[in-house]
């Protein structure tokens, strides 16, 4: 296989951006990303750590995170299985990214800046919901927000082609396949959502 060695060998076989990849970047959230991440209930994670790159799926029942000011964004960390892979990575090196979608637009929004991990508890307080709060909220400084063409999606076909996981293996079946069977498999599946149900928030 041949591989691309250097940025000029990339460049010289893309060519150049054109005039509005490149000015639809803006370093605040305006009015019309304000609108578009607000309606988001989903959201991709992405951090850097000392054993590479790691991105992490993020979701809510309303909006994925909240804007504390024109330039910082705010995502409450619901419980989930504790490897604290993205918070560790975050707590290392706070360069991170987020990957906004919304059911059934081509769009996707893109935030790029410094993340950190708060505690606070009047932050944690904002996002209560039943008596419960985040154990941690996560902070984001926007040095970049911008959409992403909408190609992708429309290839993909993501929001039109319908429920795609008929016969895919289940989390079970995956677990049990790295552990030659000692935990996972059918007993795991028939006991996940009740206990998901339970532990969302």
């Amino acid at each position: 296989m041949k591989f691309i060695q250097s940025l000029e060998e990339l460049h010289s076989h893309y060519g150049t951006p054109d005039d509005t990849a490149l000015r639809k970047v803006a370093s605040k959230i305006t009015p019309e990303y304000r609108a578009w991440i607000s309606r988001s209930r989903f959201c991709v994670l992405s951090t850097v750590g000392p054993k590479g790159t790691d991105a992490t799926p993020r979701g809510d029942d309303g909006p994925v995170m909240q804007e504390l000011d024109e330039r910082t964004l705010a995502m409450p960390d619901w419980r989930g299985n504790n490897r604290l892979d993205a918070l560790r990575n975050i707590v290392r090196d706070p360069r991170a990214s987020l990957l906004f979608m919304v059911a059934g637009s081509k769009n996707v929004v893109r935030v790029n800046g410094q993340a950190r991990v708060s505690v606070d508890a009047h932050l944690r307080a904002r996002f209560e919901r039943n008596g419960l709060r985040p154990r941690s909220v996560v902070v984001l400084k926007i040095e970049e927000v911008y959409f992403q063409c909408g190609r992708a999606l429309v290839r993909s076909e993501l929001w039109t082609a319908g429920d795609q996981s008929e016969g895919l293996p289940t989390a079970g079946q995956f677990l049990a396949a790295v552990t030659d069977g000692a935990i996972g498999g059918a007993a795991y599946d028939g006991e996940w959502d009740e206990r998901a149900k339970k532990t969302l928030w």
